[in-house]
């Protein structure tokens, strides 16, 4: 007997862009995000590049006509809720992709004008042509670089960006988006213009050169977010959060740069229930074999954070801890996401520097442990003394094993592997005995 189908039906995006052999950026980039946005994604390709990590080693342009017949496919048998355009080459493929404005819902242009290895994508004498079609956008997602092609402002500071952002709605655009990506301030500040705000987005910059992709990824996941309903600040500030975790998590793959991580929060939140699982199995654990002699009023607080964990959100704990009881030790509830406050911030802040730290335990923290610390011979920070909770990254180092948090009376003992982290813990209970 056959099975029932139970069909989903997912909002339709629809990518017009070139394609990327490297898979990194361009249509690959693009479909990649928009799936894993919980999206439907279509696509029209307006070129094939010969493209790897290193660079562009080849372009060849569709015919018009073919861009053109990829189009009314699409649209004759898709509800398309958002669109995107990506590298669009000529000033022919624009005003062909202008004249489908009145089709193109919630459309997010992404100015395509140079790749990130420096190789140009659009022809100089198409410029001019973007203007138009800008006018039609919902988003325009200009970087730095674009933004003093299309409006002669090269910003290099938060001022300029608005400055830009504004130039740009004034074109016609419902909103503009100035990356911060390339202006040469300490934090990357993308400046989202409308006729109405100005809102500023402030993250920290990562220390990598692998963004191959990035505004691609940026404009697509915007484009999905507007086509789930999302209003457009929220689309944009869910796209650039998007962003950053998949610039630091990028995919080291092949010789140049690498590409970012497109389906970074996809593959986060899939190990959401492995990561509590795990959890709650360190916990039985450290129940087991009894690690009382580490356990104060205060309670033991497991913890364990996703593998592209950025917010106490991500990191996995006991809500309550684990309580010392007349009958022993004693979960006060279930493991749930955000239960944990210090232990979770201390976890997230050491793996700024050792981003394969994934478990932390706190114990308590008294003469007896410390002695016991020094007996191991554990790699130990004292936060009082190197800069407090905020600087555990400048002071820990691979061979890091536990933090003193004095004003907290706690002991926080790390670990990437959840074993590791159970054995360290009933070691020091222990020694501690």
């Amino acid at each position: 007997m056959a099975r029932q189908e139970a069909p989903v039906s997912p909002p339709v995006v629809l990518t017009i862009a070139g394609s990327d052999s490297g898979g990194g950026a361009g249509i690959q980039a693009d479909l990649k995000t928009i799936e894993a946005g919980g999206a439907f994604g279509t696509s029209a390709i307006t070129s094939v590049t010969a493209q790897n990590t290193r660079g562009v080693h080849g372009s060849h342009l569709l015919p018009i006509e073919d861009i053109e017949a990829q189009i009314d496919a699409v649209f004759d048998d898709f509800d398309v809720a958002a669109v995107k355009t990506g590298m669009l080459a000529t000033e022919d493929v624009i005003e062909t992709v202008r004249g489908y404005a009145d089709r193109l819902p919630n459309l997010v242009v992404d100015p395509v004008m140079v790749a990130a290895s420096g190789d140009r994508l659009l022809e100089p004498d198409a410029e001019d042509a973007y203007e138009a079609l800008i006018a039609e956008s919902t988003l325009v997602t200009p970087n730095a670089d674009e933004a003093a092609v299309l409006t002669g402002i090269d910003p290099e500071n938060e001022g300029e960006a608005r400055e830009v952002g504004q130039r740009l709605v004034e074109m016609g655009a419902d909103a503009a988006l100035v990356k911060g990506g390339h202006i040469p301030v300490p934090e990357v500040t993308d400046v989202l213009v409308t006729d109405e705000d100005v809102t500023t987005i402030r993250h920290p910059r990562v220390d990598t050169d692998s963004t191959h992709g990035s505004g691609c990824t940026l404009s697509s996941a915007v484009a999905t977010r507007l086509s789930h309903g999302d209003n457009l600040a929220a689309a944009v500030e869910s796209g650039v959060d998007l962003l950053s975790r998949a610039i630091r998590y990028n995919l080291d793959v092949g010789e140049g740069a690498g590409a970012v991580h497109h389906t970074v929060e996809a593959r986060d939140r899939a190990a959401r229930e492995r990561t509590a699982e795990t959890v709650e199995g360190i916990v039985a654990a450290l129940i087991d074999r009894d690690v009382t002699p580490v356990v104060d009023a205060a309670g033991l607080d497991v913890v364990g954070a996703t593998p592209y964990a950025e917010h106490e959100h991500d990191v996995a704990a006991v809500e309550g801890r684990v309580a010392r009881t007349l009958s022993g030790l004693r979960p006060n509830r279930g493991v749930r996401f955000g239960a944990s406050g210090r232990t979770a911030e201390l976890l997230l802040n050491a793996r700024e520097e050792r981003p394969a730290l994934s478990f932390a335990c706190r114990c308590r923290n008294d003469s007896r442990v410390e002695a016991a610390l020094k007996e191991l011979e554990w790699g130990t920070i004292d936060l009082e003394r190197d800069g407090g909770p905020g600087r555990v990254e400048d002071a820990i180092g691979p061979e890091t094993v536990a933090l003193l948090d004095r004003r907290a009376s706690s002991t926080i003992v790390l670990a990437e592997r959840a074993p590791t982290l159970r054995e360290r813990v009933v070691t020091l209970a222990e020694t501690i005995a």
